[in-house]
């Protein structure tokens, strides 16, 4: 038994060890409805393959107009520096990935103050650099793509305001349904008592007259 422990227990940490290495980095796709007016997170995550080896990265942000043809360079993040080489972003745009570190895997940016012109296609280019053991590299190239769609702030409160009007009816249908359908058992429970009354009377009638004509019957034999 003390055997089967002392297996049991390196094969335990090791699978912790590997559910922490997982649960580190989770690639989620980014929000694609911004509301005018206000701040705006485009999220960009790249985990590495192997979170063992070390890596350096740089991300690039890219975009194009919806009545444009060409992308655009908006920023860039390398050696914890920013850069930012498109003038209508200068000022509003503000990095919410890794800090600190190199060795990026969130890429993410915020931007302030969004404007009906920021519709459009953002890319976000993750360029990392993998190094082995055996000082061996390996370069790769993510690139994610956004679909950024603003709209005007009513319009969010419409889609509110219609969702709390769906759900309210949707709870007035569900108990109108249960009334119509206690009304339904009611009656066909009703029905079912008046026919098994009806069928008791008739039982104990008939039941009535048989003894009746038996008893003529011995009287009339006396």
């Amino acid at each position: 038994m003390s055997a089967v422990h002392g297996m049991l227990l390196p094969l335990t940490l090791l699978a912790f060890q590997a559910s922490l290495c997982c649960g580190a980095c989770v690639e989620v796709d980014s929000d694609t409805e911004a509301v005018v007016n206000e701040g705006f997170k485009l999220g960009c995550i790249s985990c590495k393959t192997r979170a063992e080896v070390s890596a350096t990265a740089t991300v690039n942000w890219y975009f194009r107009a919806s009545d444009e043809k060409e992308f655009s360079h908006i920023f860039s993040y390398e050696n914890q520096n920013k850069n930012f080489p498109d003038p209508r972003f200068q000022e509003r745009l503000e990095w919410r990935g890794s800090n600190k570190t190199n060795d990026l895997q969130d890429g993410s940016i915020y931007i302030h103050n969004v404007t009906f012109n920021d519709t459009g296609t953002y890319n976000c280019t993750f360029d990392r650099i993998i190094t082995y053991d055996n000082n061996f590299e390996n370069r790769n190239l993510t690139i994610k793509t956004i679909q950024l769609n603003v709209v005007p702030e009513f319009t969010r409160g419409m889609a509110s305001i219609l969702s709390e009007v769906m759900m309210y009816v949707s709870i007035v249908g569900l108990q109108l349904w249960l009334l119509v359908e206690m009304i339904y058992c009611f009656r066909k429970i009703s029905a079912a008592g008046e026919k098994a009354l009806r069928q008791s009377e008739e039982e104990y009638l008939t039941e009535a007259s048989e003894s009746k004509d038996d008893c003529t019957s011995v009287q009339v034999a006396e």
